[in-house]
């Protein structure tokens, strides 16, 4: 605002105080007047808005105290400039007018440099607030504009990753239905192993040598990455796989090459996703090559021993023994929970990390409630 173009409203019921008023303020502003409480607050209720007021406090009817205060309770009037004009000296008169809301006092006689003084300081105060309070309300716009977008994007992102969660399971879950086909007995193995996986993950999270890599979104990745680690099975033929007795050495060097068949196939669906090493079947590609490594160096494909093995592998293991020791196949019986565990604990540090061991030891029940829940309909209860 203009100082030049500002507007004053005087209200006062003497007609030479209006004038006086009016010659000093007319050469600097646009000057209407008031001759009563009355008129000016009809003249504001029609939107004849001033940028400043001067409010006389002593007229007869509604004085200027009462005036005031109906202005500074109006939301559209309360942040208008009113000075008023005044011949009482009382700091208890002044004291009230200020709890109404008043700017300032404007001391009768008038000295026409404090007047002017006073109502062009008011005049910027007022200005400046003004400018303050719009920018402020432009910054919110910008913020709560700002805010809806983050939303919109955020929603937009969560549909995204609920999108690839989605097609990551379909994904798994067509190359388990694969292995599932080719061996009948695979089925709840798969289920059951996945959730060892979990418990036991879980179980190790805040272990120092675990910590590092097992999270929430690790965990679950592993969990659904479990179900593939025999998907190599299906390059075996149905000659060995299918086999109801014992294989020969022979066979067996076949049924070896599973966890690398397994490893191929998971890498060529990485490749084929644009995400070398880095995609969501890392786990099932280190699972499926590594799970029948051991601790000691003995296991196969690759030999690998001790940390050399995959975090994941190495869960993946004990889950799949245990499983394994619990589960009637055509070759055995099934193993109670009590001597599965005593044949794990006598591989500890040897086929199975200690740690794995020790944190399976702990899942007794756990594993026991899996065991039941998942169960096949072949075994016992």
């Amino acid at each position: 605002m203009n100082e030049a173009a500002a507007r004053i409203l005087i209200v006062d019921d003497q007609p030479d105080n209006l004038l006086i008023l009016e010659d000093l303020l007319g050469r600097h502003y646009t000057v209407h007047a008031a001759c009563d409480g009355e008129d000016a607050l009809t003249r504001l209720a029609d939107g004849d808005r001033p940028d400043l007021m001067l409010l006389d406090v002593v007229m007869p009817g509604m004085d200027g105290f009462e005036v005031c205060r109906r202005v500074k309770a109006s939301p559209g009037l309360r942040d208008m400039p009113v000075l008023l004009l005044t011949s009482l000296d009382s700091a208890a008169d002044e004291e009230y007018g200020l709890s109404l809301g008043a700017d300032d006092f404007i001391h009768k006689p008038y000295s026409p440099p404090v007047v002017l003084a006073r109502v062009n300081n008011h005049l910027k105060l007022a200005r400046a607030s003004r400018q303050l309070r719009d920018r402020n309300e432009d910054l919110e716009r910008l913020v709560a504009e700002r805010t809806r977008e983050i939303l919109r994007q955020s929603e937009q992102l969560i549909r995204s990753k609920q999108e690839v969660i989605a097609s990551q399971g379909a994904t798994i879950t067509a190359l388990c239905s694969l292995t599932e086909v080719r061996d009948n007995e695979t089925g709840g193995h798969i289920r059951r192993t996945q959730h060892y996986v979990r418990v036991l993950a879980e179980r190790l999270r805040d272990h120092p040598r675990f910590r590092h890599e097992l999270n929430d979104e690790t965990i679950d990745m592993m969990f659904r990455s479990a179900p593939l680690h025999d998907v190599g099975k299906v390059a075996i033929p149905d000659a060995i796989l299918l086999k109801q007795g014992k294989l020969t050495p022979a066979e067996w060097e076949i049924m070896k090459r599973h966890p690398t068949h397994g490893r191929d196939a998971i890498a060529q669906a990485e490749l084929e996703l644009g995400d070398q090493g880095g995609s969501f079947l890392r786990f099932a590609r280190e699972i499926a090559h590594c799970h029948h490594e051991k601790w000691d160096g003995s296991g196969y494909p690759q030999g690998l021993a001790g940390d050399d093995i995959p975090i994941s592998a190495r869960l993946m293991a004990a889950a799949d023994v245990y499983d394994a020791l619990m589960s009637r196949r055509t070759y055995k019986e099934a193993y109670s929970h009590e001597r599965a565990m005593e044949m794990i604990q006598a591989e500890r540090g040897r086929h199975f990390d200690p740690d794995v061991v020790d944190a399976l030891q702990g899942l007794a029940e756990t594993c026991r409630d899996i065991a039941r829940r998942y169960r096949d309909g072949n075994d016992p209860q």
